[in-house]
């Protein structure tokens, strides 16, 4: 394959300040699915790259990881079972093993490749690959779920950004289909995009989702690394008295820290729902 060059794109804007290749490649590999790659940064460490766009890097991956299982997981009275579609480097995965309340978890990631590569190169996040609590299937999470119906109590959605394989992704037919592999009362929480550069994405993805679950909220984090330094959540919940703004599960000081938690707390999940005005006003229209 091609070699990637020295700068690689941040999905789809400008790098962020030293996130040039500074070292060698770490692993160079046309996958069956993409074209993946490591190379390491003396800023930002080992960083992931799918088809030329920075997935994660491991100087900042902990605030999107640690937000994405923590803000579902912490909306839900009884956790105990969760599918995580993609998430191929495990850092999802890593979040949500550590919570005592989670008795189980499979995950469905479609490139093989990924895991592997991220073992290597990012054991740091693929530790929760060698939990107990870990069924790993390896294949099409669509597949999966048409064949797991009313099975779990959180879903949640590792997706890269809303083009090529991953734009369906970001459907309401694939929303439809995780409300049937819930159970009832369950929680499903996506990768959401940028409030800065996808709000009108952002927009549909609620007004649909507003026609299948009775809540639906959208949250984000900062982390430099993604467009903007933003990236958000789309969270919706069959249960009618679920109040995503308001933990079901309050962590406290000593469980944030047995937890290794980095970036999420309690104060930090409320907080994440508060949107700047101008993007406020565009989602509350709906």
């Amino acid at each position: 394959m091609t070699p990637f060059k020295s700068t690689i794109s941040t999905g789809r804007t400008r790098n962020q300040p030293g996130l040039t290749r500074q070292g060698g490649i770490q692993s160079d590999v046309v996958t069956c699915v993409c074209c993946l790659c490591i190379f390491y940064s003396k800023t930002y460490g080992n960083v992931l790259v799918l088809d030329g766009v920075i997935q994660c890097t491991e100087r900042d991956e902990f605030s999107y990881q640690e937000m994405i299982a923590n803000l579902p997981i912490c909306s839900h009275p009884s956790p105990k079972k969760v599918l995580i579609i993609g998430g191929g480097d495990g850092g999802v995965l890593r979040e949500v093993v550590k919570h005592p309340l989670v008795a189980s978890v499979v995950q469905c990631e479609i490139d093989e490749d990924v895991i592997n590569v991220s073992k290597k190169y990012l054991p740091g996040m693929a530790e929760g690959f060698y939990s107990s609590k870990l069924t790993l299937h390896v294949g099409d999470g669509f597949e999966f779920m048409k064949q797991n119906q009313d099975a779990f109590d959180i879903i949640i959605t590792d997706s890269s950004d809303p083009v090529g394989p991953a734009e369906s992704l970001f459907k309401e037919s694939y929303y439809e289909l995780m409300k049937t592999a819930l159970r009832e009362g369950g929680i499903l929480c996506c990768q959401g995009e940028c409030q800065w550069l996808h709000l009108e994405l952002i927009k549909e993805m609620r007004t649909f989702c507003k026609t299948l679950f009775p809540v639906v909220e959208y949250a984000y984090c900062t982390i430099p690394t993604y467009p903007s330094g933003q990236i958000g959540f789309m969270l919706c919940s069959k249960n009618t008295e679920t109040n995503f703004r308001e933990p079901v599960k309050e962590l406290s000081h000593e469980e944030v820290e047995s937890m290794n938690l980095k970036y999420y707390n309690s104060g930090v999940h409320r907080a994440s729902f508060i949107l700047p005005e101008f993007a406020r006003k565009v989602l509350s229209s709906v």
